[in-house]
């Protein structure tokens, strides 16, 4: 009988962690979309962007869109949120297009159009983000560069290995760790003890991407963002809670703003604020991206 006790708890525990092995590889997987051939109604000119490091299939390109603004308004890179695409940021190209910004839009790889084997929670991503900024700089001399980023693209931004250099920066729905990022959504999909699971996908991260889980926590680099910083959260975000959102605004430097939004998720800030969102974006742009 003890046997059989324990032979059934042995068989348990494989299955969870068998199941816990298929959830990282499901979250962790590519999630290519054609979207150049969609149409849109700003005018958007499709671009290839060649990585300082190739990847592992050999494809060393980042497809985006660009948009032109006025010369001398300042350019915006727009980056999108995890197992999305460029196509997410379209509304804010558009809104910022009108006020005489140019703007970027990439796919962060294993999105969208751009290849890559797995998404790495902003490790590779953030070396697409530094290639899309040198892009900025070479092709626009002289402009003032700001950034978006939305979750994934937020994480993207702030673990980059080297200074960006950017004028101004936004960073939508970040969380501060990853261990907090998969706590929160075990939480939100499995309940109180969901988070107990989170040991069998963070120890994932090392063996997947070669790196520890703490190598990927936002809240460790904020403070390297050597730009004005924007942060914005939503009260009812349970992705990324209002009091870890403080404690980044905490460790950012200065000068920065927080902006918390009232009944705002974790989803399309610009969809959910609207005009509100735009008032934000654009005085805290007019403030640091001064034409």
């Amino acid at each position: 009988m003890q046997r059989r006790i324990l032979i059934g708890i042995s068989a348990l525990i494989a299955s969870i962690g068998l199941a816990a092995f298929g959830v990282g590889e499901l979250l962790s997987g590519p999630v290519p979309t054609a979207v150049n051939t969609l149409l849109t109604d700003v005018a958007v000119e499709p671009v290839q962007i060649s990585r300082f490091q190739p990847v592992e299939n050999g494809n060393n390109l980042i497809s985006g869109w660009l948009v032109r603004g006025v010369r001398g308004h300042g350019m915006i890179l727009l980056v999108h949120s995890l197992r999305s695409n460029r196509v997410e940021m379209l509304s804010r190209a558009r809104f910022l297009n009108e006020q005489g910004y140019g703007a970027l839009l990439i796919d962060l790889q294993a999105h969208g159009e751009t290849p890559g084997d797995r998404i790495t929670f902003g490790a590779r991503e953030s070396e697409d983000v530094e290639a899309a900024i040198a892009y900025l700089r070479n092709a626009f001399p002289g402009e003032r560069l700001g950034a978006i980023g939305v979750s994934l693209g937020a994480a993207a931004i702030v673990l980059a290995k080297h200074p960006l250099r950017l004028d101004a920066v936004v960073l939508e729905s970040l969380h501060p760790t990853m261990r907090e990022a998969v706590e929160n959504r075990l939480r939100l999909h499995l309940g109180q003890f969901g988070p107990m699971l989170a040991p069998l996908l963070l120890w994932q991260i090392s063996p997947r991407l070669g790196m520890s889980p703490g190598e990927l926590d936002p809240i460790s680099r904020i403070g390297d963002l050597n730009a004005p910083v924007l942060l914005v959260s939503g009260t009812d975000d349970h992705h990324t809670t209002v009091p870890e959102t403080e404690r980044l605004f905490d460790a950012a430097r200065q000068p920065k703003e927080l902006w918390i939004v009232p009944g705002g998720g974790h989803f399309n800030m610009h969809s959910y604020a609207g005009k509100e969102y735009e008032n934000r974006i654009s005085g805290f742009f007019y403030e640091y991206l001064p034409r």
